[in-house]
């Protein structure tokens, strides 16, 4: 009892320590929350510069090169659009398929329960060697499912902004076909054996013989949806193995002839749910259901859920991206030719030239992050990313030393109850020899009762070794109940906190890219601006020298004029020293006039600029 007592007090004490846990996983949860709104925050104010900038570039950059697509229609040009558009596909599909992956895990692994638990249960009787080889190949279904995921996952990293995305430069897309054959086959394998021995059983009524039927027919046309699905995506993986394996219009047929079969092995797994709920209804009616066999049957059903949602998924979101699979992608504008390996090699090569002359002539970038800035933001990132790690550490070492100490403390249960039974049985005996002493000191007692009451000790004792055993079995078993259960809900629990944290991860590198995307936009914009700028300040320059040269001339016609007046006041004083004679060969009246209609013209040149002058000043 005291080891009981101390083992709740730890108990309760680690359950303290787990609600802290939880208290400060939901100030993390907090914190993410606000850097999120922060980063929306970021994304509207980039955007607002990039439409100050655009429309500053619109105004003031009215240059567009790119006008004229028929000077340059045959040439290979890199898309950056189609590779980011094929990483977010890629990835969108990914996302998919480790969905549907984690679905054919649960539904192949239940299976294996099911076979172990019906007709016969495995605890009490073996099972037969039918459903021995089944399970057999059950157990083994991770080695054909796993590879899917993890060859699809390799595709998804090769297709990046620096490479070209076409069936003829996809190598990964190859070993992904073959693993999908490999399933295809396992499939194959396994398909003889579904609900064969159920079918066969005793307690399997006439309803129930009737939807194992349908459900043997939905397993083949699954079966049978899953080897053309095979049969295209080895043709589509044909054209990086094999050069000018297919055409382009036979890409799009391909294509086309895929998308329908995902929408028919959706219908079919749909059916095949809708029989299987169907049949556990019936089954539910039996009297010989335990509840082992509901738990699991119900897990069935979940994970043909699973399966159906997530195939439907998968043939929705092919649909809705048909067009950009079937699209021409990096063939040239007029031509139907593909894009061979050696031709995107030559692309890239051309696009990483183009890039460094790009960078070459770049002006100078504006400041980084000062080293010491970054010192401390990288000591800070560490920082916390050692506090996460430790605190994890911790969390799991909790939960470790709770798990041993829930185990101890059933073990001390189990021995509490035992110890109780023994009690109760040791004082009915020493009442019983109390009662057989006191018949004894009464003397009516003889050899024959105290034979009688030794057979009846051996007795007890026998029934107290099969009561013991009996408690023990039935404790275990409804530990064994227990713990399935909860294992059960642990597995959907983490399949579902799985899929949220690799949904938020998608989030966040989708909002990383966009926003890379528009700091870069933000760059090139300032660039213009501060191009501008220096326009601007060359054409000020420029005025401000036409306007010291327009008053350099100012000042030399200014001269000039003085220069005429004064021989005006010469030629005025010789005219009265002059004779008669010659004044009248030169009268001074038609001298005079000359000189006025020469003066005047130059005071009106003079007046024009000094009002262009004037006119600068103020623009100035």
């Amino acid at each position: 009892m005291a080891t009981i007592e101390r083992l709740q007090s730890d108990k309760a004490r680690l359950e303290v320590k787990a609600q802290t846990l939880e208290r400060e996983a939901k100030e993390c949860r907090m914190r993410t929350d606000e850097c999120q709104q922060q980063l929306r925050q970021c994304q509207s104010e980039l955007n607002k510069q990039v439409k100050q900038s655009s429309s500053v570039i619109q105004e003031k950059v009215p240059f567009n090169d790119t006008s004229e697509y028929h000077l340059n229609k045959n040439y290979l040009q890199f898309s950056l659009w189609i590779q980011l558009k094929a990483r977010d596909v890629a990835g969108q599909a990914l996302s998919f398929i480790q969905d549907l992956i984690a679905a054919l895990l649960n539904f192949h692994s239940y299976t294996e329960q099911r076979v172990h638990i019906y007709p016969r249960d495995s605890s009490i009787e073996p099972i037969s060697p039918l459903n021995q080889k089944f399970s057999q190949y059950l157990h083994e279904n991770a080695a054909y499912v796993r590879p899917l995921e993890d060859s699809f996952l390799q595709l998804h990293q090769s297709i990046t902004e620096d490479t070209v995305t076409v069936l003829e430069t996809v190598v990964k897309l190859k070993s992904f076909a073959d693993n999908f054959c490999s399933y295809t086959h396992f499939l194959q394998k396994i398909l003889p054996y579904h609900l064969e021995e159920e079918c066969e059983a005793s307690l399997c009524t006439a309803a129930l013989t009737v939807k194992n039927q349908e459900l043997q027919t939905d397993m083949k046309r699954v079966t049978s949806v899953f080897e053309k699905l095979q049969n295209y995506i080895n043709l589509l993986a044909l054209p990086s193995v094999q050069q000018d394996a297919m055409p382009l219009s036979s890409t799009s047929a391909v294509f086309t002839q895929l998308a329908a079969c995902l929408h028919s092995l959706h219908d079919a797994i749909k059916e095949m749910s809708k029989h299987y709920n169907q049949k556990a209804g019936l089954e539910k009616e039996l009297p010989t259901i335990t509840q082992k066999l509901s738990t699991t049957t119900e897990c069935l059903l979940g994970s043909l859920g699973s399966l159906t949602s997530s195939t439907g998924k998968i043939a929705t979101f092919f649909s809705n991206n048909l067009d950009f699979f079937t699209s021409s992608g990096y063939s040239p504008r007029g031509s139907t030719v593909t894009l061979n390996p050696l031709q995107a090699e030559t692309m890239l090569a051309n696009k990483k030239k183009a890039a460094a002359y790009i960078h070459a002539i770049k002006k100078p970038r504006p400041q980084s992050v000062p080293h010491r800035e970054a010192l401390s933001n990288r000591r800070i990132l560490t920082s916390s990313t050692e506090s996460r790690e430790g605190l994890t550490q911790q969390v799991q070492q909790s939960q470790e030393k709770i798990a041993r100490l829930e185990q101890e403390k059933e073990h001390w249960l189990l021995e509490a109850q035992l110890g109780k039974v023994r009690l109760e049985k040791e004082n009915q005996r020493i009442g019983d020899l109390e009662a057989q002493l006191a018949a004894a000191l009464g003397g009516s007692p003889n050899s024959q009762p105290a034979a009688t009451s030794t057979l009846a000790q051996s007795h007890e004792e026998v029934g107290d070794e099969e009561s013991r055993e009996q408690l023990i079995k039935t404790h275990y078993m409804t530990r064994v109940g227990e713990l399935t259960t909860q294992l059960q809900i642990s597995d959907s629990k983490s399949v579902h906190f799985h899929s949220e944290c690799r949904a938020l991860a998608k989030r966040l590198a989708i909002a990383e890219k966009s926003r890379e995307t528009l700091s870069e936009e933000v760059k090139m914009a300032n660039q213009n601006i501060t191009r501008l700028q220096d326009e601007l300040t060359t054409t000020k320059r420029s005025y401000e020298d036409q306007l010291s040269m327009m008053s350099d001339h100012l000042c030399s016609m200014n001269e000039t004029l003085t220069k005429q007046r004064e021989e005006i006041d010469t030629l005025k004083l010789g005219n009265k020293v002059q004779n008669l004679k010659q004044i009248s060969i030169v009268p001074p009246t038609t001298l005079l006039f000359k000189l006025k209609l020469v003066l005047s013209g130059s005071i009106q040149a003079l007046v024009g600029k000094c009002d262009i002058v004037k006119f600068l000043s103020v623009m100035r």
